[in-house]
């Protein structure tokens, strides 16, 4: 749908700029728009680089570790049902660590195996179990302590002041977590009403 969106918005001012007899300013927005966009990629993957470094250290040295023992506690109040020391426990809080620290890519992976982990313990295979749509949902509402693709986005850009953001990304990402636990509670006992 928004490739479509995009198509008609290009392919329109095409048309428009051609009626008009005037392509200087496509071409002229062609040349700055692609220019710019090498020149914030740049930015972008320097920055990305260097965070992802940081999570490559951190996990060497054991501090993802330790914040994953830090909050394995209230991981597994959360996922009631698995088993204390399953796998599955582990690359969550893992994933749950590296979105808190705003290493996304880095999250990534750890998401993808929590999911097979907690999908080995699905009776319904075609189904997601009740564990893996909380999951979902705190990875996809996750507090974020350093929001850094966002940081590296704004200096990219041009941004004189790009950390201004940090202090009310917490804030937001901490409300839409704490939405997204207590709506996943209220769900659950919904969904476990209707069965019974």
């Amino acid at each position: 749908m928004v490739n479509a969106v995009w198509l008609v918005l290009i392919v329109g001012g095409i048309i428009v700029s051609g009626l008009h007899h005037n392509m200087l300013p496509v071409t002229e927005g062609i040349v700055t728009g692609t220019e710019k966009a090498v020149e914030v990629a740049f930015g972008f993957i320097g920055m990305m680089a260097l965070w992802l470094g940081i999570a490559r250290i951190a996990e060497e040295s054991g501090l993802m570790q330790a914040f994953s023992r830090l909050l394995s506690p209230i991981v597994s109040r959360l996922f009631p049902g698995i088993p204390a020391n399953h796998p599955a426990l582990g690359s969550m809080v893992m994933n749950m660590v590296a979105n808190i620290l705003g290493m996304g890519s880095a999250a990534t992976p750890f998401g993808l195996k929590a999911m097979e982990e907690l999908q080995e313990l699905n009776d319904t295979k075609d189904r997601a179990s009740a564990n893996m749509i909380t999951f979902i949902a705190l990875n996809t509402a996750s507090l974020s302590l350093v929001p850094a693709a966002v940081v590296a986005l704004r200096v990219a850009a041009g941004s004189k002041n790009a950390t201004v953001i940090v202090g009310p990304t917490i804030v937001a990402t901490a409300f839409a977590m704490v939405v997204a636990i207590v709506a996943d509670r209220i769900f659950r006992r919904v969904s476990r009403d209707d069965q019974n």
